[in-house]
């Protein structure tokens, strides 16, 4: 047997196995801390550039701001001193002027010694002689009224005199009249107010004297340089 066989024919070379197609890519898992905080980073990459707004300044930081306000404070309260100050003194300055035209500073026996003085020597000695008279001598008491009366008070004692002289005629009355205290209560240039207390005794012949006791209130004007009782009245 022939040991030179022919040769078997190549065995056909096998086909490539197609390549595996890619794996797709899968994208990379969101950070931690950007998944945790939506509104951060992620948001601000997110987020378009804001507009410029023409150079406005930025806003101080605390400490700056604290700063200006202490500075502050000072001027404010000056200010309030200041305002306070000149609505005290305009007070002060209505309340003395109303003080001033009050008609309690208008009352001169307040503040005029001398004039309050006069007009109480001269309304006392005129009602003491006006007001004292004895039998026989009442036609001298007529004419010192007549010295130191005017106007209604003259009226009002010329009208009683007659009683009075008739009573001392038939009764031997004697009326000795004192003033023991006289006050101003109201003193202009020209008028008075007094009140005034009188002791009077009271002599009948034949009988014990008697004192009693009268209170008087009494007008007066300075006419020609001499206190003049035009009103008397009894309290």
């Amino acid at each position: 047997m022939n040991s030179t066989a022919t040769d078997a024919p190549d065995a056909p070379d096998a086909p490539d196995a197609p390549d595996a197609p890619d794996a797709p890519n899968v994208p990379d898992a969101p950070n931690e801390t950007e998944a945790s905080d939506p509104t951060g980073a992620t948001a601000e990459k997110a987020a378009p550039d804001a507009p410029d707004t023409g150079g406005t300044p930025d806003t101080p930081d605390e400490p700056d701001g604290v700063d200006v306000s202490r500075r502050r404070w000072p001027r404010v309260l000056g200010a309030l001193l200041a305002v306070a100050l000149i609505a005290t003194g305009g007070a002060l300055y209505a309340e003395g002027r109303h003080l001033r035209d009050t008609p309690a500073t208008a009352n001169l026996a307040l503040t005029d010694a001398e004039a309050t003085t006069r007009v109480t020597g001269d309304v006392s000695s005129a009602l003491g002689k006006i007001f004292s008279y004895g039998p026989g001598v009442t036609a001298a008491t007529r004419a010192a009224a007549k010295e130191v009366l005017a106007g209604k008070a003259l009226q009002q004692y010329a009208a009683l005199f007659g009683q009075v002289e008739r009573q001392s005629a038939d009764q031997k009355l004697t009326l000795t009249t004192e003033v023991v205290r006289a006050g101003v209560t109201r003193l202009t240039g020209s008028s008075a107010h007094l009140l005034v207390f009188l002791d009077q005794v009271y002599e009948r012949r034949g009988r014990a004297p008697t004192t009693a006791s009268a209170q008087l209130t009494v007008v007066a004007e300075l006419r020609e340089g001499r206190w003049w009782i035009v009103e008397i009245g009894s309290t």
